[in-house]
């Protein structure tokens, strides 16, 4: 089933989570110990993160490097087809710019459809780690948006280098997009954030997952803002808790959030990694209380691969 439909059909929140694809060499059995303990809460998608290749340079004759592309984690097809088969529950992988010619990304999109899933989150992805801001693959997508826009091309039967026809297979994908209630870090600001957000809308997508946040305020302040921007599709909250004290500065860092004072007192008050998990699962059941009282339509939970947390936040709430 598609997300869409899964947020029609509710009256009530749903759950979902996000999982990693494990690192190389590591087996099927590292994802299914992740989902396990939270198949009781019956959720309605798992996403599953994509990760682009890096590169390493290394040194050859003549004294010129060779760059070596390295992939540290396997793609998401193979991951979402296992899930299907053995959990019956809808995947939604995620898609990115990065990486991908159209006609790789084509290609990925055909073999999704022969597996029977329908959904995707089409994002730009970001930057590899030898590169000071995000570079198009040659002959690849630019934007969220230009990913968006292929995406309903082949739902309209319009593949790269053919005309559509009514030969031509359809494809048929619900697709999602990522918000930023906080801003994307390369915006200059929340209106022009917005103003890519709707575009995207407009272009096809429909629905949005929010980047994860700690303040409740800026979450109904981003759906208000979108509201009267126009944009009108369900806006599912995107929730991480916090379990270890580095992660007070490290997730500010790598994801651009803000970490309310009061939350961040706790935190830095903990003497150890133990105590500051049970203050994030206090904090994750206080905000995502708040959530649910206040019309989300889906709880999303970012796992990390870790799902004690995301289990205690769970049984408090649904």
């Amino acid at each position: 089933m598609k997300v869409i439909d899964h947020l029609k059909k509710s009256k009530s929140t749903l759950f979902s989570f996000e999982i990693l694809p494990p690192l190389k060499g590591k087996s099927i059995q590292s994802i299914n110990e992740s989902i396990d303990p939270l198949l009781e809460f019956n959720p309605s998608f798992i996403n599953v993160t994509y990760h682009r290749e890096e590169y390493i340079y290394k040194k050859r004759e003549g004294g010129y490097l060779e760059r070596i592309p390295v992939r540290k984690r396997p793609g998401t097809v193979g991951i979402c087809a296992a899930i299907i088969n053995k959990y019956k529950i809808d995947t939604v992988p995620h898609l990115i710019c990065g990486g991908f010619s159209k006609e790789e990304t084509e290609n990925a999109l055909i073999d999704l459809q022969f597996l029977g899933i329908d959904n995707v989150l089409a994002l730009r992805g970001d930057a590899v780690k030898s590169e000071a801001h995000f570079v198009p693959e040659p002959g690849g997508n630019e934007h969220a948006i230009d990913l968006v826009k292929q995406i309903v091309e082949l739902n309209k039967g319009k593949y790269l280098n053919e005309e559509a026809s009514e030969v031509n297979s359809h494809l048929d994908f619900c697709i999602g997009v990522a918000g930023y209630p906080e801003k994307h870090f390369e915006c200059p600001n929340i209106k022009t954030d917005l103003k890519h957000l709707k575009a995207k809308v407009e272009a096809g997508a429909e629905y949005i997952v929010t980047q994860l946040f700690y303040n409740n305020e800026k979450y109904f302040e981003y759906l208000k803002l979108c509201k009267e921007l126009g944009i009108n599709v369900p806006i599912i909250p995107g929730v991480k808790p916090i379990s270890t004290k580095k992660q007070l500065q490290s997730l500010p860092k790598f994801f651009h959030v803000e970490i309310p004072e009061e939350f961040a007192d706790s935190i830095e008050k903990c003497k150890s990694d133990a105590e500051a998990k049970e203050i994030g699962i206090e904090w994750g059941i206080k905000q995502c209380t708040e959530l649910i009282k206040g019309g989300a339509p889906c709880i999303h939970f970012y796992t990390m691969g870790k799902s004690e947390s995301v289990k205690r936040i769970a049984k408090a709430i649904f």
